[in-house]
């Protein structure tokens, strides 16, 4: 099956991998960290890592022309369980205000480090654009 790669120009650009890859109706969302255009990962904490990282997986989406109502799949890889938890309900409110109260399948997955040592959090996601 063929397929396109999906690289916005709002994201950083990309060496060595994809943002994203649309295979037919299916775009896989490359992990996302809380990078910002400048390569940077934003400062302030797990909400504010959380919010830059899920901007980033939704503006690969677009530019694949889906929406986020699309995600059927996601996963959060995390440094600290423990702040995440700590600040569910501020991070729950930022998901619906940016896709929505549907919710895909979900996984949380706490690791060591991402490939950012300042990197929180890293965001990855399957859609389907209907």
């Amino acid at each position: 099956m063929p397929h396109k790669t999906i690289n916005p120009a709002s994201l950083p650009k990309p060496s060595g991998y994809a943002h994203g890859i649309l295979a037919g109706n299916t775009v896989y969302l490359g992990g996302q960290t809380a990078l910002d255009q400048d390569m940077q990962i934003v400062p302030g904490g797990i909400v504010a890592q959380f919010k830059q990282a899920f901007s980033n997986v939704l503006a690969t989406l677009a530019e694949a022309g889906g929406a986020p109502e699309d995600l059927v799949s996601v996963t959060i890889y995390l440094t600290d369980v423990d702040d995440y938890m700590a600040n569910g309900r501020e991070i729950g409110r930022l998901w619906r205000e940016m896709a929505g109260s549907e919710y895909p399948a979900m996984a949380g997955i706490g690791v060591s480090r991402l490939w950012q040592k300042e990197a929180l959090i890293e965001i990855q996601g399957v859609a389907v654009i209907q």
